[in-house]
């Protein structure tokens, strides 16, 4: 950069940053919501960001653009004025509609706006989006880099020195962090609600650190220009603020970190920054403004791999779901090796979660992350939706019941993410309760966008492993730990066999019979099968059986018959929000009135024990289903 063009653009930011802190105060007071005391101490950071990163308004979704990721989401006035301002879009819409429900432009920065590239909000996780990010580039071979604008609040979160970690660990030289460091945040002094060495932790971590007056731009512009050009390890950049910089009666304030100014007080903050007070016109545009659904569009890279042919297991041998994952997933892996590129992040159960066949494959698409599930899960997320095949393995209680919020905001951002969780169910036995994840469809059924699949056997298994590398969208796949044999026909041969394919949604009529119907899935479906075999063959009793594996999209109207007569489900999930509920919900949606209508499912919390006893004293066992039956049929 010559000098004349620095000093141009160091002249031109000064400006910009001037009318922005007056957007911030106008978009804010006119919505009377907000945050306009961090917004204006970021302001400078964000305008330097992004008039030096690789973003064209022109074009805000180039696949080789670098990306900006905002970790304190609720600076979204100052994000939104400086990209208004730098042309992603209009300043005039900004100001009237923030936080308006016929807006997009909504409290916290929302993935889908021009230049926004993940929805945050929820402190801390932005740093494990930009790590996921930068590998990604990596991956994709297209060598952009990854900006992280954060708070210095939020540094206390583990989830941040889990992520610093990771990005030291992977030597990610493709990734600059931006910290405002007022020392302000909702309560107060941010040294005094939780001290942290913010300079001092990334150093130890491993992290280059620069320190930089964040309202002096011309400091900022060296300091960036310093680090894109020379930088062989991930750098932080911590910039000392004030908040509410640029009005005299608002810097220092902590009162104003979430309180916009009253019209009065905005008209002379405006008139101190020398900013046309145009307050009237923004509030009386937003008057005529009407309440609609306003989406964002978002644009992202859908990775189409070769998913070759399903591996067959034969019906005399049991196989474990999980096992039958890793084989799929290491099978997608060596085919898609040159031609798309793949991640699977692990958090130190690969042997467990069978990632080994994989990372001997493909050990340069395979991630140790270690024991850090909420880092893993957001990165991942993040990951998957930068064009890379992304799966992300773990126990059902990590991979869903502790990183909910991490899956929770995947969705939000409809990243393309695969995850698969084993070891669900009172099937997981001598673990016991604190790893008996016996809530996953309760908790799934909170997720929009998710897909949920919970395969029967080790065929299924395979196939929808290859059924979701290959379709865009979140999805969740859930297996027990035990091995079961292979489900057969009532007449022989494999019931997913050769001539099965995986169809989403569909019910999966194992047994036929007339005098009750049974439905269930996953891992208990061979009890099941077992039972109802046993009925016919035993007690001249003929059973249905109906195995779903997707229980958050089914339709019922072909089995209506079925169950209008007697209906018992079965399941190794939570009696309260499992299969059963959704079944009872369906059936009256349908109305559809059974003849009796009865569940078994997990009562409360059980304790250490081989899975067969945990199934006996839940009533899953063979021998109970059987009893159950009976008693319902007498």
């Amino acid at each position: 950069m010559t000098a004349n063009v620095r000093q141009n653009r160091i002249a031109e930011l000064k400006e910009l940053g001037r009318t922005c802190r007056g957007d911030i105060l106008k978009m804010t007071t006119v919505a009377n919501s907000g945050h306009p005391g961090g917004s204006m101490s970021s302001i400078d950071l964000f305008l330097t960001v992004f008039s030096m990163a690789n973003i064209s308004a022109e074009t805000p979704d180039n696949p080789s653009r670098d990306r900006v990721v905002i970790s304190h989401g609720h600076t979204s006035p100052g994000v939104y004025s400086a990209m208004a301002r730098l042309g992603f879009f209009s300043t005039e819409e900004v100001i009237t509609g923030f936080r308006h429900s016929g807006s997009v432009f909504e409290g916290h920065v929302t993935r889908g706006i021009p230049g926004i590239e993940w929805t945050t909000g929820n402190l801390g996780q932005g740093l494990s989006v930009g790590v996921g990010m930068a590998i990604a580039s990596k991956l994709t071979k297209k060598d952009y880099r990854v900006f992280v604008l954060m708070s210095d609040a939020e540094q206390a979160k583990g989830q941040v020195a889990e992520a610093r970690r990771t990005a030291a660990k992977f030597g990610l030289n493709n990734l600059i962090v931006v910290i405002d460091d007022n020392n302000a945040q909702i309560s107060g002094r941010a040294r005094d609600i939780m001290p942290v060495n913010i300079r001092e932790n990334y150093i130890s971590d491993g992290w280059e650190v620069v320190e930089v007056d964040g309202h002096d731009y011309a400091h900022l512009v060296d300091s960036l220009e310093l680090c894109l050009h020379k930088q062989d390890k991930p750098v932080a950049i911590i910039a000392k603020t004030i908040m509410g910089k640029g009005v005299s009666f608002m810097e220092n304030d902590v009162a104003y970190h979430g309180k916009p100014l009253s019209p009065d007080d905005c008209r002379k903050a405006l008139s101190e920054l020398g900013v046309e007070d145009d307050l009237d016109y923004f509030i009386n545009a937003r008057k005529r403004m009407k309440p609609k659904r306003s989406v964002s569009k978002i644009v992202q890279e859908y990775p189409a791999p070769d998913t070759g042919s399903p591996l067959v297991y034969p019906a005399d041998k049991a196989v474990d779901n999980r096992s039958a994952f890793g084989r799929a997933l290491a099978d997608i892996g060596k085919r898609n090796r040159e031609k798309v590129p793949m991640a699977v992040i692990d958090c130190d159960l690969k042997p467990s979660t069978k990632l080994e066949d994989f990372e001997h494959e493909c050990p340069e698409s395979f991630f140790q992350i270690g024991v850090q599930e909420h880092n893993a899960a957001a990165l991942s997320g993040a990951l998957s939706s930068c064009g890379v095949l992304t799966f992300f393995a773990d126990f059902g209680v990590f991979g869903i019941d502790e990183t909910y919020n991490q899956q929770r905001l995947n969705d939000i951002n409809h990243a393309n993410l695969k995850v698969a969780v084993t070891h669900s169910g009172l099937d997981v036995g001598e673990d016991g309760k604190t790893h008996h994840c016996i809530d996953y469809i309760g908790v799934m059924r909170n997720l929009y966008g998710f897909k949920l699949l919970i395969p029967s056997d080790p065929n299924q298994t395979d196939q929808m492993v290859r059924y979701m590398a290959a379709t865009p969208g979140n999805f969740m796949l859930v297996m027990g730990r035990s091995k079961i044999k292979p489900l057969e026909r009532a007449e022989g041969g494999l019931f997913f066999g050769e001539d099965y394919v995986f169809e989403y949604g569909k019910i999966d009529h194992i047994r036929r019979g007339n005098d009750l119907t049974i439905v269930t899935h996953g891992q208990v479906t061979s009890a099941v099968v077992e039972a109802a075999d046993e009925l016919r063959d035993e007690h001249n009793l003929s059973v249905s059986v109906l195995a779903v594996p997707c229980p958050l999209d089914l339709e019922l109207c072909d089995f209506r018959d079925l169950l209008k007569g007697k209906v018992l489900v079965i399941e190794d999930h939570n009696s309260n929000s499992g299969l059963a509920s959704i079944i009872a919900m369906e059936m009256i949606s349908d109305q559809i009135l059974p003849e009796a209508f009865e569940s078994v499912g997990v009562e409360g919390y059980a304790f250490s024990g081989s899975n067969e006893d945990l199934y006996e004293l839940a009533g899953l066992s063979t021998r109970a289903i059987v009893e159950r039956v009976r008693r319902i049929l007498a």
